[in-house]
């Protein structure tokens, strides 16, 4: 089913494409009154009426097969109510409707006999034809993917000028090479000029054209593909490799059309200009079949999940990343040889592309330069890599998460790493090498993903066993973010009551909670809106502090400041416990207070502990002590505004494991 529906699109594309393109390529080559121009002309007419009707029939097609994917049944297809609920119940069946009514619209204009006699009404008409067709494949970029990410409106912008470059260049192809071939025979030789016309007219269109594919393309891949993982790990992402791999001959092709074909055509006719014609027919003809092979793998892209949405699987057994020099001195000595070299050849490759004498040795003595460069820079910033190592974790790095993880890594992890991850557990001592440090840099390197895959598979030479049989996928996924507290424990210790500016790099862990009846809120729910004042306490020693951040609430309130107050102790009466003096106006957890200390407190081991999160979602100060004595008044509110003073906002937490 996905491949008729795939074959369906692809036809359904390559005809919506065609048409726009020839269309286009009647107004573009311009009026004439040749007999050959003019019987071009009107076959080009003909073609438009049938890819109309052809376009709306395969449409039809590509509807049915949708809904039989939608409804999860092949009778679906044939099925009235259920075609009927897709038109009328989905943002795609809406557009579906909008387009081919522009089809039904475009067939009925072109049946109709119009006097074209005057150059202003030809235009008109002309001019119609192409607004209805490009108006129909433009419309599309409303239904696709580009409709259902962030920013809508410039996504489907960007979507609609690709696709409608790709029919003015593309589309054109065919028409110009049916042109080319009969204005190229002796008997075709009154359109001679006409033909010359519109080449060049059309070389200049194809130049904006790819201009314009390569701009809103490359806008497109960034949303939907995001990353080189997702570019070469994902469906999606190869087959945009695949479209770019296709690209590369057919813009070849191109350039050899434009620098020796399309010189020629003004030439003596007999020797140069026929011949040319003939030459540049057959190899925009062969622009067109590769274009058609790309057609088709757009068709097969707009039924795949784009790569930002999907679990990357990295090919590679390495990856690049400059971490690796973080404390090697001899590393980063050689990348920055590598990258100068890199420099040089880069700069001899720009100059052999402007200068004409000694142009190919000095390419390839730019080759040689670029791939020494190449094999100097890039093996200090290779670091080891596995098919998981950009896949998005699948538990997020919240308090309940941490604390599950520590209950698993208790049970199978602490005998070798630790208690603590400090490479110290009794059975480690035993082993070959003795196990990893989890709260050092190695461990920082590397991804969520890295840890995922050696705690499903092991460490043979490590002599770590594989767990992917004992603990399920959610398991492995808490496990990992204990780990990844366990590495914030270590860092945080250099954190203090002061924020440092510009400095966003420590997580905050998720988490949930309830203040007595009210509906159970999450931290994620203040990013981007509030800074969080984390405040740990333990009565009665915290009792002085809590006053005075109860005295203080109105002016950190004013700052864009929430303070969330839980109780060390999880007592579910936090609040009768409190009293009713001073009064206290800000949260004070009731439910999932447990799960908040413990994740905390291994960054805040302190009776009464103080953790301000910016709103990007990190740990920027930490303030520890027992309460008993109220603190500097305004040293808060002077945190606070620093963070408001920020210029630079840090991007959201990665998945990472840092």
């Amino acid at each position: 089913m996905i491949a008729l529906e795939v074959l369906a699109r692809w036809a359904h594309l390559a005809l919506s494409v065609l048409l726009v393109g020839s269309a286009g390529s009647i107004l573009l080559a311009g009026r004439s009154d040749r007999p050959t121009a003019l019987a071009w002309e009107t076959r080009m007419l003909d073609a438009c009426r049938g890819l109309a009707v052809l376009a709306f029939v395969t449409g039809v097609a590509v509807l049915m097969l949708q809904t039989a994917l939608l409804e999860g049944r092949r009778d679906a297809a044939l099925d009235p109510v259920a075609l009927k609920r897709v038109l009328l119940e989905t943002r795609g069946g809406h557009v579906w409707l909008v387009r081919h009514g522009l089809l039904l619209l475009l067939a009925a204009f072109l049946a109709v006999p119009l006097d074209v006699r005057r150059r202003l009404d030809w235009r008109a008409a002309r001019g119609e034809t192409v607004l209805l067709a490009a108006a129909a494949l433009g419309a599309g970029a409303a239904a696709g993917h580009a409709a259902a990410q962030p920013g809508t409106l410039a996504a489907v912008a960007a979507d609609g000028v690709h696709a409608l470059a790709a029919g003015a260049w593309a589309g054109g192809l065919i028409p110009l090479a049916l042109l080319l071939r009969r204005a190229a025979r002796a008997e075709g030789a009154d359109a001679r000029p006409h033909a010359v016309r519109a080449a060049r007219r059309f070389s200049r269109l194809a130049l904006a054209s790819v201009l314009a594919l390569a701009a809103s393309g490359a806008l497109g891949a960034t949303a939907q593909v995001g990353s080189v993982a997702g570019l070469v790990g994902t469906p999606y992402g190869r087959l945009l490799l695949g479209k770019l791999a296709l690209l590369v001959p057919i813009l070849a092709l191109a350039a050899l059309n434009r620098q020796r074909h399309l010189p020629g055509l003004a030439g003596e006719a007999a020797s140069v200009g026929r011949p040319a014609m003939a030459g540049l027919a057959r190899f925009v003809a062969g622009e067109a079949a590769l274009v058609l092979a790309v057609v088709g793998l757009a068709a097969w892209m707009a039924l795949t999940p784009p790569a930002a949405h999907a679990a990357p699987e990295w090919p590679f057994a390495f990856r690049l990343s400059l971490a690796t020099l973080d404390g090697a001195p001899a590393r980063a000595v050689r990348a920055l040889v590598g990258s100068q070299v890199l420099a040089l050849g880069a700069v001899a490759a720009l100059a052999a592309l402007v200068v004409r004498r000694g142009r190919l040795p000095l390419l390839g003595g730019a080759l040689v330069v670029l791939g020494a460069g190449v094999a100097i820079a890039l093996p200090p910033l290779a670091l080891d890599a596995y098919p998981t190592t950009y896949v998005r974790p699948a538990v997020p790095y919240r308090a309940a998460s941490i604390v599950a993880g520590a209950a698993r890594y208790r049970e199978h992890c602490a005998a070798c790493h630790g208690p603590a991850g400090a490479g110290d557990g009794p059975a480690g001592l035993r082993l070959p090498r003795p196990p990893a440090d989890l709260r050092g840099p190695r461990t920082a390197r590397h991804t969520a993903g890295d840890l995922f895959w050696w705690i499903t598979h092991g460490i043979p030479r490590a002599g770590m066993p594989a767990f992917g049989a004992r603990l399920d996928a959610e398991a492995r996924w808490d496990v990992i973010n204990y780990v990844r507290a366990l590495a914030a424990a270590n860092a945080a210790r250099g954190l203090g009551p002061a924020v440092e500016p510009g400095r966003a790099w420590l997580v905050a862990p998720d988490f949930a909670y309830a203040v007595g009846p009210t509906p159970t809120r999450t931290l994620q729910e203040h990013r981007g809106r509030r800074i969080v004042v984390l405040a740990l306490y333990t009565l009665p020693g915290s009792r002085a502090r809590l006053a005075q951040l109860a005295d203080q609430y109105p002016s950190l309130a004013a700052l864009g400041a929430e303070v969330i107050a839980v109780p060390t102790d999880a007592a579910p009466d936090a609040l009768r416990r409190l009293g009713a003096a001073p009064r206290i106006f800000f949260p004070v957890v009731t439910e999932g207070a447990a799960d908040i200390v413990a994740a905390y407190r291994m960054l805040a081991a302190a009776p009464h502990a103080e953790i301000l999160i910016d709103r990007g979602g990190y740990v920027r100060a930490i303030s520890r002590g027992d309460g008993r004595a109220a603190g500097e008044p305004n040293a808060l509110l002077a945190e606070v505004q620093e963070l408001n003073a920020e210029k630079v906002v840090a991007p959201a937490p990665e998945a990472h494991v840092h």
